[in-house]
């Protein structure tokens, strides 16, 4: 194996137990690092997002597919590879990568997650990081990022479709609106939130910003050839269809016929979208109140659990 020298332990953010974050998550200075395997790559970590799915974990809801306790939580990371295992082709010591280092997110996710100095994930899984971006921007995109293009994937969504995106300013729906203006060439583009979100889906693309504390999707005599759902309004999308149209939720349990879905990580769909950041086409969609310094893991995820946080929560720098 590459390697830089790395220490033997590491700071980091774990929880014991299944509970509140605000109550279970502590800071612990001395964590093991994570083996790195033959296909792996080590990270010493520059930036960390966190998303619902990390405390959705942390108080339980996925228990009977979890890893073992005590866990370091976290999804997305961009940082630096210091190690490589005996199989990496795609990357070098000292490369600046991102990614989602879970590839199933809910069955057995990695002990040690992106809420520490250093994390281990397989190759495929990472995609080297745009130049234009910052460590702080690559870090908030890989989970949202990756789901919102595999929905649209699984819809079949191409150019001169509509759609109606349901949760139009968070971490997914935010990718939503500008995938498919920007990259897959919607006819239009609709999208829900509170009044003072609705400018920013007019700056992502969105040509039909919904207040939804003013008006009902539903009720829109317009009809969509595909409505995407971040929030868990999957009955309700059904209203808002064309005929033979088609609804996807990323929000359990769905209802048949809608396309429910959890998302499996491949750092090829960010390789593939890595040109479209390069140009400005797309562009990442930080909480105002981002970065949060790594002393404040709980107050960052205290801001993401009211739900109202605009765009991804990142954690920035990681001592």
């Amino acid at each position: 194996m590459a390697a830089t020298s790395v220490p033997s332990h590491m700071k980091a953010w774990t929880y014991s137990e299944y509970g509140k974050s605000g109550e279970v998550l502590k800071f612990n200075s001395s964590v093991a690092l994570p083996p790195v395997k033959e296909d792996q790559v080590l990270i010493k970590v520059a930036a960390a997002s966190i998303n619902p799915i990390d405390y959705k974990r942390m108080e339980g809801h996925f228990k009977n597919s979890d890893s073992p306790l005590p866990t370091v939580p976290g999804f997305d990371v961009a940082g630096v590879v210091v190690k490589v295992g005996s199989e990496v082709k795609k990357f070098k010591v000292g490369d600046e990568v991102y990614g989602d280092i879970n590839l199933k997110a809910l069955e057995y996710p990695k002990v040690i997650g992106s809420l520490a100095e250093y994390t281990a994930a397989e190759e495929r899984l990472l995609a080297h990081k745009p130049q234009s971006l910052s460590f702080v921007e690559a870090a908030s995109l890989p989970l949202t990022l990756e789901t919102a293009y595999e929905g649209l994937e699984r819809t079949g969504f191409s150019a001169g479709k509509s759609i109606l995106v349901l949760g139009g300013a968070g971490g997914v729906g935010t990718h939503v609106i500008q995938l498919a203006k920007h990259v897959y060439g919607a006819s239009k583009v609709a999208a829900t939130a509170s009044t003072r979100k609705l400018e920013l889906l007019s700056n992502l693309g969105a040509d039909l910003p919904i207040d939804y504390t003013k008006e009902n999707f539903e009720d829109l005599s317009e009809k969509f050839d595909v409505v995407y759902d971040t929030v868990g309004q999957t009955e309700l999308a059904f209203k808002a269809l064309k005929e033979g149209g088609k609804v996807v939720t990323i929000v359990p349990p769905g209802f048949p016929p809608a396309i429910l879905f959890i998302l499996s990580t491949d750092g090829g769909i960010l390789e593939k979208l890595n040109p479209y950041f390069e140009s400005g086409k797309l562009k990442p969609i930080l909480d105002p109140k981002s970065p949060f310094p790594f002393s404040q893991a709980v107050e960052a995820f205290a801001h993401l659990e009211t739900n109202r946080a605009t765009g991804k929560v990142v954690i920035y720098p990681i001592p």
